[in-house]
């Protein structure tokens, strides 16, 4: 007998268990470079570890789902979370620190991979869409949570061991949660060929739209993941600042029906990337706590929007692609992300010796590294205005052949 509603809590648990290897490694990485000697490069690559986990077993996952069922997945996911997690805890060095990362990132691929056909299958019509956005609701709201409780343990003196033991705790839960329960079998369904999916993969628009997912994954996950670091001395509370990007993100998706239907997926996608530039172009020329408050909210609405309506277009537009076609969309946003982390903190140590060479100490310097690197960052979305201006005209222009056909 498959209980939906235990394995659907089991499944918010254990994104939580991401949301939280998110924000609370973002929350300790001053402290971790300073206790262990790290470069913010060296930092950059530890992050990397993270993201370049996550696509690898998700795209393994997603292949295997129907051959070894979710449940074997969500066994191996608890395994590389509490071994990465227990591993990142007593790391005494940085190739240990690469392992444990990566191991965690491994996990929270598998979870997505499992959970979300699982809940696919376990409810049917409207109420699968409504468990589906509920269930993915728990990332940036789990990243509320953490960055929270992070900020709250750094006000107490605790060190960022006892901040990664947190990350334990909901990866208990989902295991407990799914511990003993059958998975719900998968539903017949029609689908094209696993060629036929590939064939649509390398249609123009397709590679369009990965070559995006790359900017767009990039310009949510580059500047929220260093935020601690770079905007230190900003005059707000970083981590307050990752709640309330991450806050506004969940709300903005759950209403991010009606923002769709009103504009269109690519007129979403254009707006998204001009909020995102600005909001990052405010944050990278401004200081002090209630303009730096405010930037980060018009930079939310920007990359609130972004990963949902990528995979989305390619669910309308490229129906062909099938799952993979998702998956593979997805997969390159995290691993574009891990690229370009170690090369985010490369920029870091370049900006911070530029401005020692200005005599620039302390606060002002933190000042200056953090601004110059997330003006830096401003390229992503500001190479995506150009990029969905195209293809908000190019859909245009497909649609109006489209009507003409219809008409002849």
């Amino acid at each position: 007998m498959t209980n939906e509603n235990r394995l659907f809590y089991g499944s918010c648990f254990a994104l939580i268990t991401t949301a939280f290897s998110f924000s609370i490694r973002a929350g300790i990485l001053p402290e971790l470079g300073e206790s262990l000697n790290l470069s913010a490069t060296q930092l950059g690559f530890i992050n990397q570890m993270w993201f370049l986990g996550f696509p690898i077993s998700m795209v393994i996952g997603g292949l295997i789902y129907h051959i070894v069922g979710g449940k074997a997945i969500m066994q191996f996911a608890f395994l590389a979370h509490a071994v990465g997690i227990i591993l990142t805890i007593y790391a005494g060095s940085y190739a240990i620190l690469l392992i444990s990362t990566l191991l965690i990132g491994l996990g929270n691929g598998c979870t997505e991979a499992a959970c979300n056909p699982m809940i696919a299958d376990a409810y049917e019509g409207k109420r699968m869409s409504t468990m589906l956005n509920r269930f993915h609701m728990w990332f940036p709201g789990g990243i509320v949570l953490g960055s929270l409780i992070s900020l709250a343990m750094t006000n107490a003196g605790l060190n960022w061991q006892a901040q990664i033991w947190v990350i334990l705790i909901p990866t208990l839960i989902y295991a407990f949660l799914f511990f003993g329960q059958a998975w719900p079998k998968a539903k017949v369904e029609a689908s094209t060929s696993v060629g036929s999916n590939f064939k649509a993969m390398f249609s123009p628009l397709f590679l369009f739209m990965f070559g995006c997912m790359a900017l767009t994954a990039i310009s949510e996950f580059g500047p929220t993941q260093w935020i601690n670091l770079i905007l230190s001395s900003s005059g707000a509370q970083p981590m307050l600042v990752l709640a309330l990007i991450t806050g506004t993100m969940a709300v903005a998706r759950y209403f991010g029906g009606s923002a769709v239907h009103q504009f269109n997926t690519t007129g979403v996608l254009l707006i998204s990337s001009i909020l995102a530039t600005i909001g990052l172009f405010l944050l990278s020329t401004q200081s002090g706590a209630a303009v730096v408050y405010g930037a980060s909210f018009i930079f939310a609405l920007g990359i609130a929007y972004f990963w949902p309506n990528m995979i989305g277009f390619i669910a309308k537009y490229v129906p062909e692609s099938g799952a993979l076609g998702m998956s593979v969309v997805g997969a390159i946003g995290m691993f574009s992300s891990s690229i370009f982390q170690p090369i985010i903190g490369s920029w870091i140590d370049a900006n911070k010796k530029t401005g020692e060479a200005q005599g620039l100490t302390e606060g002002a310097l933190e000042l200056y590294t953090g601004q110059t690197t997330l003006g830096t960052m401003m390229l992503f979305p500001g190479i995506l205005i150009v990029l969905f201006t195209l293809l908000y005209f190019w859909m245009k222009s497909r649609e109006r052949k489209k009507v003409g056909v219809a008409v002849a």
